[in-house]
């Protein structure tokens, strides 16, 4: 048991060095995939579409880096900017979001780039210190399993 509880302990003790050292790969990662689920954006329902509209109502942002980024897309061209980009969703027209002049008073103008990355940030530390919680747990448990286990050692050579 304390050997299971040692190779989980390794196990998350590495995958936290390796998110810490490649952070910045994931970040440069997760603003390309950004970026093309823009580039791929449409109107059915499909999965990427889905989490770039929950981004931007949630976050209340518009675009990877602003509201602009919507001006180099296919989707732009026939419909304009996204409605989840709407500050209000009664104020927006699609003509209003055809033009990116009168779509700037109208939709959020932050990027979603920043506000996920920096979101994630700020919630790193309340991560950290349930990681270290558990960790802590973890080492006690194998402690005590080392103990238990030269408990039952030390007993049972003194039955005979």
């Amino acid at each position: 048991y304390a050997m299971l509880l040692s190779l989980i302990f390794l196990i998350v003790l590495v995958a936290a060095v390796v998110g810490f050292v490649f952070r910045h790969e994931i970040k440069t990662n997760f603003e390309s995939n950004l970026n093309l689920a823009l580039k791929d954006y449409n109107v059915t329902a499909d999965r990427h579409s889905e989490a770039v509209d929950t981004i931007q109502r949630t976050l209340h942002c518009c675009g990877v880096q602003n509201y602009s980024d919507w001006e180099k897309t296919e989707y732009f061209r026939q419909k304009g900017i996204p409605r989840s980009c709407c500050k209000n969703q009664d104020d927006c027209s699609e003509q209003d979001l055809k033009d990116p002049n009168k779509a700037k008073l109208k939709v959020f103008v932050d990027g979603c780039f920043f506000l996920v990355t920096s979101t994630m940030e700020s919630k790193m530390s309340v991560v950290a210190g349930i990681s270290f919680g558990i960790a802590c747990f973890q080492l006690i448990g194998i402690i005590l399993a080392c103990c238990l286990s030269r408990y039952i050692t030390n007993n049972q050579y003194e039955m005979v």
